[in-house]
């Protein structure tokens, strides 16, 4: 069974015209199973105060889970005195066809330079039952400031991504009913996928922490305890292509990935950017594989 993946980084709703419509967004990506997003916001004055993560799982028709790191207080009190309560959140989110057994928000590490703006990131992992067998996907969304801040956001991505097998799931074992109700408890699975705006290019020097060193890599997989990058799986240069609409006369400007563990390679048939996508400052990618 073909499976066709997403990623898109939303800039929460903002388009290349400068309007806020999230049906352009839906109408972008709507073709995948699975959709990884970044960017993605609730309680902003700037897109109205919709919770974007609901409205999306409503008109796609898909199970979501969201996850923000920057969580700040926006309640206010309405008319007659009473306090609303309301957050402006901020993160990532993934929507499936099929259900998602359990999902963890990964803080990473947060280390701006005193003179620079930057917001708290994430990792969103979500263990999801496909017709195959149950995969790990993630949305990940990691600083844009320097190769400094991102260097040590992706030696804690690694390490976390590695142990989730052992003590990623939602409880163990499974005897207290009160936690269980009953369901299985959720697959531990090895195969796993990180999609996401990694604000990083392929020449850049955190690249080789994700796929390894060059030198050392058989072909066009990565050596063992790497990734595979999916755009190379596809045939293409890893300096090549572009993410970000603005770079479309830019080669090796990608910065939005998504990125294989080994095990997958061999369920690969395809990568592609949608350079025709006009709902973001970036460009949706999309990935096929094959299942079961």
């Amino acid at each position: 069974m073909t499976i066709r993946f997403a990623s898109y980084n939303i800039q929460y709703g903002r388009g290349q015209d400068g309007l806020y419509d999230l049906e352009r967004i839906a109408r972008e990506v709507e073709q995948a199973d699975v959709i990884a997003m970044q960017e993605v916001t609730s309680g902003f004055a700037r897109s109205g105060f919709v919770d974007q993560a609901a409205w999306f799982a409503e008109r796609l028709d898909r199970h979501m889970v969201f996850g923000a790191t920057y969580d700040v207080d926006a309640s206010y009190r309405d008319d007659s005195g009473r306090l609303v309560n309301r957050r402006r959140r901020f993160g990532n989110a993934v929507f499936s066809r099929f259900p998602i057994r359990s999902t963890r928000t990964l803080p990473l590490p947060f280390l701006p330079p005193a003179d620079e703006q930057d917001i708290q990131r994430c990792a969103v992992e979500a263990v999801i039952d496909l017709p195959g067998g149950p995969i790990r996907v993630y949305s990940i969304h990691l600083s844009h400031l320097t190769p400094g801040t991102r260097m040590p956001q992706i030696a804690a991505l690694k390490a976390m991504v590695a142990s989730a097998p052992r003590d990623g799931m939602a409880w163990a074992n499974g005897r207290d009913h009160d936690w269980t109700e009953g369901w299985a408890e959720p697959a531990p699975p090895e195969p796993c996928i990180l999609f996401g705006d990694f604000n990083l290019r392929p020449a850049d020097p955190e690249y080789p922490m994700l796929v390894g060193d060059p030198t050392r890599r058989r072909g066009r997989v990565a050596v063992r305890g790497q990734f595979a990058d999916s755009w190379v799986l596809a045939g293409n240069a890893e300096n090549s292509g572009y993410t970000l609409a603005e770079w479309a006369s830019e080669e090796g400007a990608r910065i939005d990935y998504a990125f294989l563990h080994p095990s997958l390679v061999p369920a690969f048939r395809a990568a592609s950017i949608d350079t025709a996508a006009k709902g973001s400052d970036h460009l949706p990618i999309f990935l096929e594989m094959d299942f079961g």
